[in-house]
């Protein structure tokens, strides 16, 4: 046995014991914890899967196993979101189940009867999906009897289905679903035994996906590491959150259900900073003479406030939550910032970007010209194609100096020998 094999086989039989014990524990589990570990456990058993299939794959074409068994990364600073968007997707288990393709390729090798098991989980995992993708479609909107009772037009013995859209006959398509003509739904009258066959096929997706794991490390464990199991090896992924339900997504303040006055102050607050901020790009913009990319300044500014709305959704609650008048504080120091944003940043976007007037006494007029016939109240100055032509009013050289365009950030450079003798003259 290689010992790239010897480490993924290692791996997944680490990811399949973290995937039984996040499965009990999401069982175990109480109060706001349970959510966490159950989210935790559909992503463990994604991770098995996933992995299961990406090393059956190699095996069965004979190949290297990759160096990283395939896992779900939680986001970093948003776990909160994260768990939300992994629990109403089961963890990522539908895209990790086994298509057709892989099926296929499991019947044309050599048949055995490790091999036969792992087919046949496979089935299993794919009628789950079946389930997933065709259980609502067994719903139809109905018009109930005003007089039947409610859990019979529920099951389908009171009522009538409601018309379906023109184009559309059936009627637990999308659309029919969508924009139902009845004033309930129900299951099709005469499919409940499917509907119950296909809502069981869904809710045994991970215990299937378990099982199709167990499968392939029994096969791998006889063809790749001569019968002999080895120790679990690292883990990685959500697994290894189990049992940390609190530190993996802590307990984050909610919304009030209605402002203060103080808490509307800090909202306000927060709220004109997120527009002082969202604002830079188009000030620098003009400054910098790019309103030509008005769409590009537009989409940063636009980014610049979503990001600002949604740190605010995430950190105000926390910010005022203390009592009375100190949960306007966070509010008034917000407001006080972008009191310095709103008001600095127009001159701070004119002294990065200035024009070749100002930059002529920056540069020159106000440092080593100042003392000399070319200082800024002795000369007539104009800016010709690109270049600053400076003529003083008591006669000598003119100088030419260049790029002379407005919003721009480089110096001023001599652009004739006659203008850099005058300026070698005076230690320019």
């Amino acid at each position: 046995m290689s010992s790239h094999w010897h480490r993924a086989i290692a791996e997944l039989r680490a990811q399949g014991d973290a995937a039984r014990a996040a499965a009990q524990r999401a069982d175990d589990a109480s109060g706001p914890e349970r959510a966490t570990a159950k989210v935790i456990s559909y992503v463990a058993g994604a991770d098995y899967l996933r992995s299961a299939s990406a090393l059956l794959r190699v095996h069965l074409t004979d190949r290297q196993p990759p160096r990283r068994l395939p896992i779900a990364r939680p986001w970093p600073w948003f776990r909160d979101v994260w768990e939300a968007r992994a629990g109403e997707r089961r963890g990522g288990v539908w895209r990790a189940v086994p298509r057709d393709a892989a099926l296929e390729r499991m019947r044309s090798a050599p048949s055995e009867t490790l091999l036969a098991d792992v087919i046949q989980q496979a089935e299993a995992l794919q009628a789950s999906l079946h389930g997933e993708r065709n259980l609502d479609r067994l719903y139809e909107a109905f018009i109930p009897e005003r007089t039947g009772a409610p859990m019979a037009n529920l099951v389908g013995g009171g009522g009538r289905s409601a018309p379906t859209l023109p184009g559309f006959p059936d009627p637990g398509h999308p659309l029919n679903r969508a924009f139902p003509r009845g004033d309930g739904v129900r299951i099709q009258p005469g499919r409940e035994a499917e509907f119950n066959q296909l809502s069981r096929d869904r809710s045994a997706v991970h215990t299937r996906a378990r099982g199709f794991g167990d499968a392939v490390l029994a096969l791998l464990v006889e063809h790749r590491s001569d019968g002999l199991a080895p120790q679990p090896g690292r883990l990685r992924g959500a697994g290894r959150w189990m049992g940390r339900e609190r530190q993996f997504v802590p307990d984050r303040a909610k919304w009030p259900a209605k402002l203060s006055f103080f808490q509307g102050v800090t909202l306000a607050g927060l709220s004109w900073l997120v527009f002082s901020c969202a604002a830079l790009p188009l000030i620098f913009g003009r400054e910098a003479d790019l309103l030509s990319h008005l769409t590009l300044l537009l989409m940063a500014a636009v980014l610049i406030a979503s990001a600002g709305a949604g740190l605010i959704t995430r950190h105000a609650p926390k910010l005022m939550k203390a009592p009375g008048l100190r949960a306007a504080v966070p509010g008034i120091a917000a407001a006080l910032v972008a009191i310095l944003v709103w008001q600095g940043q127009s001159s701070l976007a004119s002294y990065y970007f200035a024009g070749p007037y100002d930059r002529y006494d920056r540069e020159y007029a106000n440092e080593c010209l100042a003392a000399s016939p070319y200082r800024h109240d002795t000369i007539q100055a104009m800016v010709d194609d690109g270049v600053l032509k400076v003529t003083p009013m008591s006669g000598g050289t003119t100088l030419r100096l260049g790029p002379a365009n407005d919003g721009s950030t480089h110096p001023l450079q001599p652009l004739d020998q006659a203008t850099r003798a005058v300026l070698n003259e005076y230690g320019c």
